[in-house]
């Protein structure tokens, strides 16, 4: 599906519908560029070099082979604080960046990483260094402070000769991307969308017999069939690989009276993420052991949700948060809290136990969009309960986004 005509605009039948994109695509082009400007400013920054592919989307929306450019330092973005938009694409293909009005200039990259550049690499580094360098005295007022992503010693080095300040562009990209605009949010719905259509027909395929590995096939079939992009993990695991938590899927055959617990972490259409997660048996019937941690895992979601509201610290809301019983506390989610958009992001909000070294300061803020995770696994019997919901944080408190029902009779 072409992205910039296409959408996911209603639900006939447990399908999806095409039309026209839902929102005018070149607004939120324009609006998350100008979030990143305001982050460089504030931070007194020349400009921003960005190699990561999600931040290189958020930046532009130039999408082409972003896995495959994930890999190599191929394709990037600078952005100056006051000035252009300069795509470095891995060959000369300016149509691949036709039609979106937030790319001032298209180049083609001088890629310096190992496996094109071989024994050439410093060459074809000091090359591009002088690029980026010449942007920033251009367009810098006499600043050399110069933000980047991820780059490694090959790129940085030259960079640092040519007397540029490297700064961390993970924090401005982190905080340009954590309040959604109100068109990001129906993005994100759409995504979630289509993530529930995949749950569904997962449900469907869930018998005795099947794979987890063929299981976890039917949420990709449905992504990529209606316009979404790729999944970031194989987080689906079932029977006594449910616990500990974290086993990603294999072909192990499910069998009857399993749990089945999964992360979709899923990459759908226009690039947002849902990140739901839910337990199933496979079966019409969940044993009692099955109900009771489910039970626990429910109740945290719950509680979890209800208690935010915007301007909590998030030291108040790891504080505030549902208190885990012990006989499951060291088998806990990592994180209680996180933030989500075009992937995982900021901010990462820790259990009340492993705040004093894992924890950072920070408030929850209106128009956040938010994962609240649990995990809940029974050493008595070997089995793990994985619940997660997406909300928007919202003056009144958080909006559940997510719409695919619990196992409300388990309880």
């Amino acid at each position: 599906m072409n992205l910039s005509s296409g959408r996911i605009n209603a639900r006939q039948h447990g399908a999806m519908e095409f039309s026209d994109a839902p929102v005018d695509l070149d607004r939120v082009r324009r609006y998350r560029l100008g979030r990143i400007r305001e982050q460089l400013g504030r931070l007194d920054y020349a400009g921003i070099l960005l190699f990561d592919q999600v931040n290189c989307r958020y930046a532009c929306d130039a999408t082409n082979m972003q896995v495959w450019c994930s890999h190599y330092e191929t394709r990037c973005v600078f952005i100056a604080t006051d000035g252009p938009l300069i795509l470095f694409d891995y060959g000369d293909y300016p149509h691949l960046a036709e039609g979106i009005p937030t790319i001032d200039e298209y180049r083609v990259n001088s890629s310096f990483f190992y496996f094109t550049a071989g024994s050439r690499s410093e060459e074809k580094a000091n090359l591009f260094a002088d690029q980026i360098a010449d942007l920033v005295r251009t367009h810098g007022g006499g600043n050399s402070r110069l933000a980047i992503d991820r780059l490694s010693y090959t790129g940085c080095r030259p960079l640092l000769d040519r007397g540029m300040e490297i700064h961390d562009g993970l924090e401005v990209m982190e905080l340009a991307r954590v309040i959604k605009s109100a068109e990001e949010l129906v993005l994100m719905q759409q995504a979630i969308d289509v993530c529930e259509v995949g749950m569904k027909k997962m449900r469907e395929a869930l018998v005795p017999g099947i794979t987890e590995n063929a299981l976890w096939a039917k949420l990709h079939e449905a992504n990529v069939s209606l316009g979404g992009e790729w999944i970031e993990t194989r987080l689906l695991s079932s029977g006594p690989r449910t616990f500990p938590w974290f086993r990603e899927s294999s072909m192990r055959k499910i069998e009857a009276g399993d749990i089945v617990s999964f992360d979709t972490d899923l990459i759908g259409p226009y690039g947002y993420c849902a990140d739901l997660s839910r337990s199933w048996v496979c079966g019409d019937r969940p044993s009692d052991e099955q109900r009771r941690i489910y039970a626990y895992a429910h109740a945290q979601i719950q509680h979890n949700v209800a208690m935010l509201m915007p301007g909590m610290t998030f030291f108040e809301a790891s504080e505030a948060g549902w208190k885990i019983p012990r006989e499951f506390a060291n088998n806990k989610y990592a994180s209680m809290i996180h933030g989500v958009g075009l992937a995982d992001e900021y901010p990462s909000i820790k259990h009340l136990d492993k705040y004093p070294l894992a924890g950072y300061e920070g408030t929850i803020e209106e128009n956040m969009t938010l994962c609240v995770e649990s995990y809940i696994g029974s050493e008595r019997s070997g089995e793990g309960v994985k619940l997660e919901e997406q909300v928007l944080i919202t003056r009144e408190g958080a909006k559940v986004l997510s719409r695919y029902p619990m196992e409300l009779d388990w309880l």
